[in-house]
């Protein structure tokens, strides 16, 4: 059909909007879905490893990223946000997705780029404190704390970065990471653990949340003998990981065990030879701003090929 899109790109992230400049500089007749723009970065109160920029936060690359998106989009690029996909069906000769007002998107080709959304931490108490002292967000709740004692829970370097952001004005910091091994990059340990208001506590395994009206503490067991220790705190920052959002894919394409989707990465394409797939939502290896982008790139360049040559062709 002569009204289809050419291509649907799902996703407001470094990934979406990468592909959204490509696919507007390559003249494919798009529609670019976000309920939001930025990815999980918004959050983040200084980003030092997007390529090009020394330093920038998270609320800044969002505006860049949609500048970027608008500037080239002129009439090629339709702008749907916000605006959220909550279902695919993939055809022989095109693929449709609804949102969430009900409306139907059709095209011959489509990006998956939804991202991800933080795991949420599962012991008692956990829900009971949530926006009491219980946060996921040190950017948005940090300040709050000032000047007392806080613990973050996680050790990959979003729990790192985050412990280095609360100790320039909590009173003390403690990460509690559930093995022996940070997953954090070296240089992130060393920069946090100069701090004297930092504290590493290894083989700590949350185990409840208390409090009263707001949090007081945390409970955790050490994975190693079992015994239980309550840690006094104001708040507790979880930074325990991403899960992929992709429930609206379910029977779409292959997903793995963790529900990220699966792609060639040669490719970035799915299971279904008109639905490709980038950044966090995606069965790779590593995902970072920078490789969500690249990746996205990538599957781009497919794409664009695949239309031009009828939409179905296997790489």
């Amino acid at each position: 059909m002569s009204d289809r899109y050419d291509l649907a790109i799902v996703g407001g992230g470094p990934a979406g909007t990468a592909a959204a400049v490509c696919a507007a500089r390559k003249r494919l007749k798009t529609i670019f879905i976000t309920e939001e723009w930025g990815g999980q970065s918004v959050v983040s109160e200084r980003i030092e490893n997007w390529v090009g920029t020394p330093a920038i936060s998270g609320a800044d690359l969002a505006k860049t990223l949609r500048a970027h998106v608008e500037a080239y989009a002129s009439d090629i690029v339709t702008l749907r946000s916000p605006a959220r996909a909550t279902a695919v069906t993939a055809h022989d000769d095109h693929v449709a997705i609804t949102l969430k007002d009900g409306s139907i998107i059709e095209a011959k080709t489509v990006l998956i780029a939804t991202g991800s959304a933080r795991r949420k931490l599962d012991v008692p108490g956990a829900d009971q404190y949530e926006h009491k002292g219980l946060t996921y967000c040190a950017s948005c709740d940090g300040p709050l704390f000032a000047e007392q004692d806080v613990a973050v829970v996680g050790g990959g370097n979003a729990a790192l970065e985050t412990a280095l952001q609360l100790v320039a004005y909590c009173k003390t910091v403690t990460l509690l990471n559930r093995s022996d091994v940070l997953r954090a990059d070296e240089v992130t340990i060393a920069a946090a653990s100069t701090h004297p208001n930092f504290k590493l506590l290894k083989n700590a395994v949350p185990s409840e949340i208390v409090g009263e009206q707001f949090v007081t503490g945390i409970k955790h067991k050490d994975a190693v003998s079992g015994e239980e220790t309550l840690l006094p705190v104001a708040a507790v920052f979880v930074e325990i990981g991403l899960l992929p959002a992709t429930e609206w894919l379910t029977g779409a394409v292959e997903l793995d065990k963790t529900n990220h989707v699966v792609t060639d990465p040669r490719t970035q394409r799915t299971s279904h030879p008109r639905i490709w797939a980038a950044g966090d939502c995606t069965d790779g290896l590593y995902h970072q701003n920078n490789i969500a982008a690249g990746d996205a790139v990538k599957a781009l360049e497919d794409i664009y090929l695949a239309v031009r040559r009828g939409g179905h062709e296997t790489a």
